[in-house]
C-alpha cells in the first residue's frame, strides 16, 4: 500500500492543473487591464496627453512581444512551472512598483516588467493548460484572458470607488493573490521533461509548425482586428465612454471594458459547441456589426447604444478569438505548444499595441471621434476580409465534394 501513497498524491494534485492554470492566466490579463481605470487619475495627477497614455499601454504590448520572441518556447526546456513562478516573481515586483507609482516613468517601467512577465507567462501557461487538458484546452485559453481583463478593469473601478488608496490598494491585492498562486503551480507536478537547448531557445524567433502555417494565414485578418479593438478599448475605451456619456465616474471606464470582455465570455459559452468554420465566420460578422452600431452610438452621443454595441463587438471578439485558437492549436505536437502559443500571440500583441498607438496619437492631432471612426471602419473592414474568404473556402469545399 505504501508504493501506492505517492502515485495518489501526484493523481489528486494532477486534478487541480487546469483550474489552477486557467485561474492563473486569468489573473496575469486582469493585472494587464488593472490599470486602464487608472488612467484618468494618472493624468489628472501627472498631466499628460493621450498621446502619452497609448504609450504608457504600448510598452507594455511590446514588452510582452520581446518575452513571446525570447522565451515562448522556454518552458518546452525548463519545464512549466519554473517559468511560470519566474514570471510571478517579476509580476509582483512589477506590482510594487505601481503601487509606489509617482511620475510616468515609474508608470512606464512596471509596464514593461509588467508585459515581459505577462509574456512569458502566457506561453507557458498556454501551453501548460493545453498538457492539462487536450480537449477543453483551447477552449479555456479562450476564456481566461476575456475573464481576467474585464474583472480586472471593473475590480479596479470598484476598488476606486469603494477602497482607501485607490492607486495602491489594487495592485496590493494582486500581489496577495500572485503570491498564493505561486504556491499552488509549485505543488503541481511538472508535466515537460527538461530538454537541452535552454539558451538556444532564447534566440528571437517565431517558430509556427508546418502543419499550422495556413491556418494562422486563414485566421490573420480576424485575429488582428480582435486584439486591436481590445487595444483600444483597455487603451481609449474609457475616454470614448466618457466622452460620450458624458459621466467622469471611474466605473464608466470599467464597465465599458466589462461590456467588451462580458459579451466575449457569454459568445464563447454559447457557441463553443459549433463548428471551428461556422465560429470564426459568426465571430467576424457579429464584430463588424457590433463595430457599426458603437460607431453609431458614438455619434449619435448615445451611450445605451454604445454598451449595445460594445457587447455585440465583444461577441464577435470572444466568438472570432475562439475560433482563430482551435483553427491553429490543435495543429502542434505537445513540443511544439509553447513555441506556436508564442507566435499567435505575437500576432495578437502586434495588433493589440501598434493600432492603439496610432490611435491615441491621432486623437490627439484630429480628435477621439474622427479617430474612433477610422478604427472602427478598418476593423469593419478586416473582419470582412475573414467573412468573404470563409465563405469562398467552404464554397470551394463544396465543389470539391460535389465534383
Amino acid at each position: 500500500m505504501a508504493f501506492d501513497a505517492a502515485p495518489r498524491f501526484t493523481r489528486d494534485r494532477t486534478r487541480y492543473a487546469l483550474p489552477l492554470y486557467a485561474f492563473s492566466a486569468a489573473m496575469f490579463f486582469a493585472a494587464s487591464s488593472a490599470p486602464t481605470p487608472l488612467y484618468r487619475l494618472y493624468q489628472e495627477a501627472w498631466g499628460f496627453s493621450s498621446a502619452t497614455l497609448t504609450l504608457v499601454f504600448g510598452v507594455y504590448a511590446f514588452s510582452l512581444l520581446v518575452a513571446l520572441l525570447t522565451t515562448g518556447s522556454l518552458s518546452d526546456h525548463i519545464g512549466r512551472r519554473p517559468a511560470i513562478i519566474g514570471s510571478v516573481v517579476l509580476e509582483v515586483v512589477a506590482m510594487l512598483i505601481f503601487a509606489d507609482a509617482h511620475s510616468v516613468r515609474m508608470l512606464i517601467l512596471a509596464r514593461v516588467l509588467q508585459g515581459f512577465a505577462t509574456g512569458t507567462a502566457t506561453s507557458a501557461l498556454g501551453a501548460a493548460i493545453l498538457d492539462a487538458s487536450r480537449t477543453h484546452g483551447s477552449l479555456v485559453n479562450t476564456l481566461a484572458p476575456l475573464l481576467g481583463m474585464g474583472v480586472g478593469a471593473l475590480g479596479t473601478s470598484l476598488l476606486v470607488d469603494y477602497a482607501p488608496a485607490p492607486m495602491r490598494s489594487v495592485y496590493f491585492l494582486l500581489i496577495a493573490v500572485f503570491v498564493l498562486q505561486a504556491v499552488g503551480v509549485w505543488m503541481l507536478p511538472e508535466t515537460v521533461s527538461r530538454s537541452p537547448g535552454t539558451l538556444a531557445s532564447l534566440v528571437p524567433r517565431v517558430r509556427v509548425p508546418r502543419a499550422a502555417r495556413a491556418a494562422m494565414l486563414r485566421i490573420a485578418p480576424v485575429n488582428v482586428a480582435v486584439w486591436a479593438l481590445g487595444g483600444f478599448y483597455l487603451s481609449l475605451g474609457p475616454t470614448l465612454a466618457r466622452a460620450v456619456t458624458g459621466d467622469n465616474d471611474v466605473m464608466t471606464g470599467g464597465w465599458v471594458v466589462f461590456a467588451l470582455t462580458g459579451g466575449g465570455l457569454v459568445a464563447v459559452l454559447l457557441l463553443r459547441a459549433i463548428s471551428t468554420p461556422r465560429l470564426l465566420m459568426t465571430g467576424a460578422m457579429v464584430l463588424a456589426a457590433g463595430l457599426l452600431v458603437t460607431l453609431a452610438g458614438v455619434h449619435a452621443g448615445h451611450a445605451e447604444t454604445l454598451f449595445v454595441g460594445t457587447v455585440l463587438a465583444g461577441m464577435g471578439f470572444g466568438s472570432a478569438f475562439q475560433g482563430a485558437l482551435r483553427s491553429v492549436l490543435p495543429l502542434a505536437e505537445a513540443h511544439e505548444r509553447a513555441g506556436l502559443m508564442a507566435a499567435f500571440y505575437v500576432l495578437s500583441y502586434l495588433a493589440f499595441s501598434v493600432p492603439a498607438i496610432i490611435a491615441g496619437t491621432m486623437a490627439h492631432v484630429v480628435g477621439l471621434r474622427l479617430t474612433t471612426d477610422v478604427y472602427g471602419m478598418t476593423l469593419v473592414a478586416l473582419a470582412g476580409m475573414t467573412v468573404v474568404a470563409s465563405g469562398w473556402e467552404r464554397g470551394r469545399g463544396r465543389r470539391m465534394v460535389g465534383g
